[in-house]
């Protein structure tokens, strides 16, 4: 008896120390595509549904369907009020906030982040269809509970064809992550690991965290080799900013000052295809990069808009980083350095020329300070493994290296 009894007591205890590894709960994945015409990414939401990924964007919404659940959100609620805490810029807040009878229903302004055109919408229950999973492959689907805002179909102008809405990714208590972490119980952080589209797959968006195994290492997980730098938001703006103190080409310091850089602030944008540079950033810039570029005999063209600089590709050296052009260095809070070798910098536009993928801002003054200094473009985040923590308000980053890419996840489902 004394022995079955031993058995017994080993058996319970074995099942205990293994309960908390069986049972935890396993981070959330979708595909992310690239879209050539616009160079936006989408991810898929729902069943038919696809929504462009703006890791600026505070609201989940898309055109209202037939089939979402129907919700009654009151003004005074705790959902309604997270929902209106970062109106767009030129659009309304929400009519709660002038309205005496707070039992009135909820009104949200989604957000177009391409035209900045925004319409009134209801909040409303739906569904993100996506599958678990270890961090090498698809685990099992799970259907997140989820709210987000139903917006007319004239809001969806200038999104890629078959695009529904938009996927905000922003550290709002209403956007994506957020919810993602709240309804599965998984770390309030996401991996976004974009991929160039096309030929080279779809990358990948992890809701959790990591890990991460691509194809080409599939016993590396990515997420083990993450430099890390603080993360900041401003108030009233749930964009993701990072301090950047100078940015150097070849390790040459661009005459661009720390002040300079700090007014306005440095955004990381999936909303733009491109690295975009405020005037008083740009032009130093771009002097340097071709002052290095005559040295190295590149002989410049014709440019192509929305570029400022642009080469004859046969006067350019190609290597396994691409273009053989100066590195571009930005040098982050923390010590940490941000590193763009050719295949970030330049872009082929037509047969025989590509040009500089940091582009001057239209409209925006030198100096202006109400814009950003730098907005780190799609282009530039591309094969990236980039980790936002929002608890630990740090973005974590690698460089993918050259064998690899983002489009290299295996979206097999694992077998057993």
């Amino acid at each position: 008896m004394a022995r079955l009894l031993y058995h017994v007591v080993l058996a319970v205890s074995l099942l205990a120390l293994a309960w908390p590894a069986s049972c935890q709960r396993l981070p959330v994945l979708v595909p992310v595509t690239k879209d050539r015409a616009t160079s936006l990414h989408t991810i898929p939401f729902h069943y038919g549904t696809n929504l462009v990924v703006d890791i600026a964007g505070p609201l989940v919404w898309s055109a209202c369907q037939s089939d979402h659940l129907p919700a009654e959100f009151p003004c005074n609620s705790e959902t309604c009020q997270l929902a209106s805490i970062y109106p767009a810029p030129g659009c309304n807040a929400t009519e709660c906030d002038h309205d005496e009878r707070k039992h009135r229903m909820c009104t949200v302004y989604p957000y177009n982040p391409v035209t900045g055109a925004c319409a009134a919408g209801s909040l409303v229950h739906t569904r993100f269809v996506a599958n678990t999973t270890n961090g090498k492959n698809p685990v099992e689907q799970v259907s997140v509970r989820a709210v987000s805002a139903c917006a007319t179909t004239k809001l969806l102008k200038s999104l890629p064809r078959g695009a529904t809405g938009v996927a905000g990714l922003a550290g709002s208590g209403v956007a994506l992550p957020a919810q993602v972490a709240s309804a599965q119980k998984v770390a309030k952080k996401f991996l976004l690991c974009l991929s160039r589209g096309g030929v080279y797959g779809d990358g990948v968006a992890i809701f959790g965290g990591g890990p991460l195994h691509l194809t080409a290492q599939p016993e590396t997980d990515y997420t083990q080799s993450l430099e890390y730098t603080p993360l900041f938001t401003k108030e009233g703006n749930p964009a993701y900013y990072v301090s950047v103190k100078s940015i150097a080409l070849e390790n040459t310091p661009v005459p661009v000052s720390t002040r300079t850089l700090d007014a306005g602030g440095v955004v990381l944008c999936t909303r733009v295809p491109y690295t975009f540079l405020r005037p008083d950033v740009y032009l130093p810039f771009a002097d340097a990069f071709r002052t290095a570029m005559k040295a190295q005999k590149a002989q410049e063209v014709k440019v192509v808009a929305p570029f400022g600089l642009c080469y004859n590709t046969s006067t350019l050296a190609n290597t396994r980083l691409g273009y053989l052009v100066p590195t571009v260095t930005l040098a982050l809070e923390g010590g940490k350095k941000w590193t763009m070798t050719g295949v970030h910098s330049m872009v082929d536009v037509k047969r025989g020329t590509a040009c500089l993928a940091f582009v001057q801002m239209k409209g925006v003054k030198a100096g202006d300070g109400k814009a950003p200094a730098v907005l780190i473009g799609g282009f530039q985040l591309e094969n990236f493994v980039l980790q936002f923590d929002l608890e630990k308000k740090r973005l974590g980053f690698f460089k993918l290296p050259f064998f690899t890419n983002c489009g290299h996840f295996n979206f097999t489902r694992r077998s057993g």
